[in-house]
């Protein structure tokens, strides 16, 4: 792990100790950083936190003063806290569910939502249960139990639905008109690649690695999974039409796929 994030993550966990008190009990790292993808510069650090029951207005309070990049300076690009209750976690649940909500860093537009009920529809419900679903598979203990055990996956049904409710949700988002190399469109090609691996194969990679694997087996679009892994390292980004057509294809055949769990 990055030497600047392990340290900044031990801190984060003394601070959330003792803001939540003995309701604090479980923390992990997850996404890039959990699954070995980190890239300093460019990746966030995201953390999920556990409580052992509701927590009160004050307390949430507390816990987001002192976890702002005012009060802990995040090393990476910035910091997105999720904080879930022990049981909800444990529910596989493809609700959001969370009790409270951070998004705070140097290079990130800072962001609190009190509770799962306040996430509005248009800024995406499908994160959180997504999100649980990486930290079964593949989550960092940085405190409690193991991250397979404190976060249950989803059914396949609400996986396949939020891959396509998450894919339909960057559909959405403005495109450049023409072809033209576009910023953010490597993320959007390798997310896609990610939820594609994860459909066909059961397992969660980082997106970069699942677009190599795709490449690998000889996807039909594997010039455009290149670029777009390329742009990853600093490369021309692809253009906008095509990443968007990919995303379509790649939710077209999630949403008609067979269900590998069921063979």
């Amino acid at each position: 792990m990055d030497i600047e994030v392990a340290r900044y993550l031990t801190e984060l966990v003394a601070a959330a100790g003792e803001a939540l008190g003995d309701d604090l009990v479980g923390a992990y790292a997850a996404g890039s950083v959990a699954l070995g993808a980190y890239q300093p510069g460019r990746s966030d650090v995201d953390v999920a936190l556990l409580c052992a029951r509701p927590l009160p207005a004050g307390r949430k309070r507390e816990l987001v003063a002192r976890l702002r990049h005012e009060a802990l300076p995040c090393p990476a690009r910035g910091l997105e806290l999720v904080v879930y209750r022990r049981d909800v976690a444990r529910s596989g649940t493809p609700e959001p569910g969370f009790e409270v909500e951070l998004n705070t860093g140097a290079r990130m537009p800072p962001r609190v939502t009190w509770s799962g009920d306040e996430r509005a529809a248009a800024d995406g419900r499908f994160w959180y249960g997504l999100d649980r679903s990486i930290l079964h598979a593949g989550g960092l203990a940085l405190l409690g139990p193991p991250a397979g055990e404190a976060f249950a996956d989803l059914t396949p049904a609400d996986l396949r639905r939020l891959l396509v409710d998450a894919l339909t949700w960057w559909l959405a988002l403005p495109t450049p008109p023409g072809d033209e190399p576009a910023a953010g469109t490597e993320d959007a090609v390798l997310g896609a690649c990610r939820a594609l691996v994860r459909c066909r194969d059961g397992g969660w990679l980082p997106k970069v690695a699942a677009g190599r694997r795709l490449v690998g087996q000889g996807h039909p679009a594997a010039g455009l999974i290149e670029r777009a892994i390329a742009a990853r390292r600093g490369g021309r980004p692809p253009g906008g039409a095509a990443a968007r057509a990919f995303q379509r294809a790649v939710r077209d055949e999630i949403t008609r796929c067979y269900d590998p769990f069921d063979i």
